[in-house]
């Protein structure tokens, strides 16, 4: 008998055509083993009564950002009895809401770097804010929506620049304002309880943002291994495990570190990694010996309810 796998992907999140981009690679993957059954479907309003009529035995959860890595879509899923991959309601509205997550890394010592969160009033002195932040944090700043993925509407600010962008983000009512730390950009993947390895990322545009995440044409460069000490690779790898566990996640995970002065500092944990030709978690993979789509195998067989 074919198990029924269901692709969800797309969604209404701000990084929805990366989601399609994710369903498409791992559908053409899994598509080459005779023993699925496959179907891609958009969540929307009727979404529900989709589950139902195809009656899927694993949902392959293939959403990034709001609505689809921030326990909306796990609620359903848990509520219609339905196995799923990756992480459960909590971890993964946990992990999204970069505030929250900082509290426990910091709760926890697990080294972040220093934010305010700030809301948006209409009396807001600009003058006055930018005192507060130097003095806080000290220029420059990186400026960030609180719940996104991917890098999303995050811009590096220093005094000049800072109430241009944070007013780009005023229709989120509210942002995180983080101290910005130099230094190299190392992403670790854990998968299960097994620290799957890490990837150092040179950026040709200032940081590792969208556009280096997804546009081949940025060209950004994917160091594989990381050149650091085994002392230091064994460090890094262990404080994302550390989180990992912390967040009581499942299946893959990847964290973002910047690497300065000796020092790991974890700016976020992400429950939906992406998975195309350009992801990190895939060649990280790759590189450890498990094929794509033995990965993806792996993620499909940790699907479960009750998370």
């Amino acid at each position: 008998m074919k198990k029924k796998i269901l692709l969800i992907a797309g969604g209404y999140s701000n990084e929805r055509e990366v989601s399609l981009l994710t369903a498409k690679s791992v559908y053409l993957e899994l598509k080459k083993n005779k023993k699925y059954n496959l179907k891609i479907i958009e969540p929307d309003g009727k979404f529900v009564k989709k589950l139902r009529l195809y009656k899927p035995d694993i949902v392959l959860n293939l959403l990034h950002g709001r609505y689809g890595e921030d326990g909306y879509i796990q609620t359903i899923l848990e509520s219609e009895k339905i196995k799923y991959t990756h992480s459960g309601v909590m971890s993964s509205s946990i992990a999204i809401d970069k505030e929250l997550s900082k509290k426990l890394f910091i709760k926890n010592k697990i080294l972040t770097p220093k934010y305010v969160k700030f809301v948006f009033k209409k009396n807001l002195i600009k003058k006055n804010l930018i005192k507060n932040i130097n003095k806080k944090l000290d220029f420059p700043v990186v400026v960030k929506p609180i719940n996104e993925g991917s890098s999303v509407n995050v811009y590096i600010c220093n005094k000049s620049s800072f109430i241009k962008n944070l007013y780009k983000l005023k229709n989120y009512g509210e942002v995180l304002i983080e101290k910005f730390i130099p230094g190299r950009e190392i992403q670790v993947a854990i998968l299960g309880k097994r620290k799957l390895g890490a990837i150092e990322l040179k950026p040709k545009r200032k940081f590792y943002d969208y556009e280096a995440k997804y546009n081949p044409k940025s060209k950004t460069e994917h160091i594989i291994p990381v050149k650091i000490n085994k002392k230091n690779y064994d460090k890094v790898t262990s404080i994302a495990l550390k989180a990992h566990n912390l967040l009581k996640c499942r299946g893959v995970t990847r964290s973002d570190f910047r690497f300065y002065k000796n020092k790991f500092y974890l700016l976020e944990i992400n429950t939906q990694p992406g998975m195309t030709s350009l992801s990190l978690v895939p060649e990280i993979a790759n590189y450890k010996g498990i094929h794509f789509i033995q990965l993806i195998e792996k993620i499909i067989k940790d699907a479960s309810i009750n998370k």
